[in-house]
């Protein structure tokens, strides 16, 4: 018994020493987190428990923190540890490749990644590869990362997600479009015409409304981006009853966003508008703080945003916005361990949906909801 005891501990001192040396300075100055009780890996080996490491887009921010939520949750019932960090911003892409790097040099089961720049990341992607250590994305994933190397991904299906926050807006203008007796507008806030997932709710969104019209007997058109004019799936009709107008700023500015809602909130014809992300939804609460036009009473435009924090949420919960989507990142944080698990059990893993929830001021507060609103 001496000499087992005696082993274990040079076991964790050569551990503690290996540590030491694969320290760098982005990973002591992010804001590192592991989910075991205790962060002794050599206790998981000898006892045979999985270990894997999780690399995020950030950790300040509270939507890492449910993510990490749900990863503790679905560990603790797997009986396996993690250890769960991020850089300080999603900004710091040299301080994310150290610590994927740190993450493979700690031998884990399985490491779960979701990166801010892949191209930056790849010579860490293949030595994950070169070390038989499988890869799941999870978030945006691993865009562009080689073949084979990203086993599966855990993330939001941004185009349903899109298309479940038309079918809530539709369920509170179908009537005004029904009854109306000229064309009426929708409007589509978009941060940007070049991320994916931007993109992919902004036209989810505007699909499911053209479908949901022309089904009611109504000719649809779109206007606006160029990029979401042409992507868009449904047939278009000039001098149409249903008019969607996309506005995307010049940049990515508050100021801007904020402007083109204020030029669609003043437009006689607008209806509805809808923000596809959290920088568009702010925009929208922004922008009616002098026009004061959101609401759902009598000559109110129906306000419908994406996404979380707390401007989004007071604007839901004191009825200025009709409602907003929000993205389970508990249940993603859940899902990426368990396809963890499964893939570091040899297990076929697949690309996973982590699903959405649609809130408003009357279910915010119930408890399967609250626990992926975030600030």
């Amino acid at each position: 018994m001496k000499k087992k005891v005696l082993s274990v501990l040079l076991c964790v001192a050569m551990v503690a020493t290996m540590v030491i040396g694969c320290g760098s300075k982005s990973e002591s100055t992010s804001s590192d987190a592991s989910a075991s009780e205790d962060s002794g890996d050599g206790e998981a080996a000898a006892t045979g428990d999985m270990h894997f490491e999780i690399v995020s887009k950030g950790f300040q921010h509270a939507y890492w923190q449910a993510v990490l939520k749900g990863a503790e949750n679905k560990a603790k019932e797997l009986g396996a540890t993690i250890n769960f960090v991020g850089p300080n911003t999603e900004s710091d892409i040299a301080d994310q490749v150290q610590m994927l790097n740190n993450a493979i040099n700690a031998q884990p089961n399985a490491i779960g990644f979701a990166a801010l720049d892949t191209s930056a990341s790849l010579d860490a992607i293949t030595a994950a590869m070169d070390a038989g250590i499988p890869i799941i994305g999870f978030d945006s994933g691993v865009s562009g990362a080689p073949e084979g190397a990203v086993l599966a991904n855990a993330s939001t299906d941004n185009y349903a997600a899109g298309a479940m926050a038309a079918e809530e807006t539709y369920k509170l203008i179908k009537d005004t479009i029904a009854n109306a007796t000229a064309p009426v507008r929708i409007g589509v806030l978009a941060q940007d015409a070049t991320a994916e997932s931007i993109i992919n709710r902004g036209l989810g969104f505007i699909d499911k409304i053209a479908e949901l019209a022309i089904a009611d007997g109504k000719t649809v058109n779109i206007e606006g981006n160029d990029k979401y004019v042409a992507d868009a799936q449904f047939e278009k009709t000039e001098g149409a009853d249903v008019v969607i107008e996309v506005a995307v700023p010049a940049t990515v500015d508050a100021s801007l966003s904020k402007t083109d809602c204020e030029t669609l909130l003043n437009k006689d014809d607008t209806i509805a508008i809808y923000g596809s992300n959290q920088h568009s939804g702010e925009a929208m609460v922004s922008a009616n703080e002098t026009l004061q036009k959101f609401g759902t009473g009598e000559g109110k435009i129906i306000g419908v945003a994406f996404d979380s924090g707390s401007v989004i949420k007071g604007a839901v919960a004191d009825g200025t916005l009709a409602g907003a989507i929000t993205q389970a990142p508990v249940a993603m944080g859940e899902t990426l361990v368990q396809l963890l698990y499964d893939a570091a059990s040899g297990k076929e893993v697949a690309d996973t949906d982590t699903g959405c929830q649609w809130y408003t001021a009357e279910n915010m507060n119930d408890e399967e909801i609250a626990q992926n609103l975030y600030d």
